[in-house]
């Protein structure tokens, strides 16, 4: 699939103005964001949404991202970061790292070095990822699954659903021993509503990073939050959950 540039910023624009307002994006609003008439943006979001990439709801004259355009998203997070790394010239795209003026990051080093046990540092961990995501924090300890922010996760708007509740609490149930099984090589790993091997319908992204502890090699320690949110720091977030904890040990 080739988008040109237009319809990048266009689709990235939508799925950033989503997360933070939680109601579909007009064209009225892009329109007034990128300087260009409403038919212009209203022509880009017809071809977004005939590419499976936006979507929209009832009778809404904005649109909302799909799962497939929350992948894409993702995966240009992923490799403009990756170009930057080696010095390559890029799109000015957002890249995998907290936005500017941003202070999680520091928030986060902080707790984590601040504790005296293993088990108490991936707890502080999961918790101040809780807290600078709004997402339900995870993290294995040995054996145990440690899950914190549940009530956190579910005053998301799109948990007024009770069937979408119920499909979370089965990912949830499933979720420890699945992690042994996958045990995923990469040190970041995104998996996006249906794409996650639980609670297909739950309608939520899974975002975890693995590290070496004095407990496992495969230690996990992530995020599972709405679909809707801001991947942009919360994957940048995890990466360095995952980072800080294995050079602590």
């Amino acid at each position: 699939m080739q988008l040109t540039e237009r319809q990048k910023e266009i689709l990235f624009a939508i799925i950033e103005q989503y997360a933070e307002v939680a109601t579909p994006v007009g064209s009225v609003t892009l329109a007034k964001l990128f300087d260009v008439s409403s038919a212009t943006v209203r022509a880009e979001m017809a071809k977004l949404e005939s590419f499976g990439l936006i979507a929209q709801p009832h009778t809404s004259a904005g649109r909302i991202p799909t799962d497939a355009g929350y992948r894409y998203y993702v995966n240009s997070l992923v490799e403009n970061s990756e170009a930057h790394e080696f010095g390559e010239t890029t799109q000015d795209l957002p890249r995998l790292e907290a936005p500017r003026g941003d202070r999680s990051t520091h928030v986060l080093e902080v707790r984590v070095s601040s504790q005296a046990t293993a088990e108490a540092t991936i707890k502080s961990a999961v918790d101040s990822l809780v807290e600078l995501t709004g997402n339900l924090g995870l993290g294995t300890i040995g054996n145990q699954l440690y899950l914190s922010g549940i009530s956190r996760l579910l005053t998301q708007p799109e948990f007024v659903d009770l069937s979408r509740v119920q499909a979370v609490a089965k990912l949830l149930d499933n979720l420890e021993p699945w992690l042994r099984e996958a045990a995923p090589g990469e040190p970041l790993n995104i998996f996006i509503g249906k794409e996650n091997p639980i609670g297909k319908s739950s309608g939520v992204s899974l975002i975890i990073s693995k590290f070496r502890s004095p407990f496992s090699d495969n230690s996990y320690i992530g995020v599972l939050g709405p679909t809707r949110q801001n991947y942009q720091k919360v994957m940048s977030l995890v990466r360095q959950a995952g980072e800080m904890l294995e050079k602590g040990f």
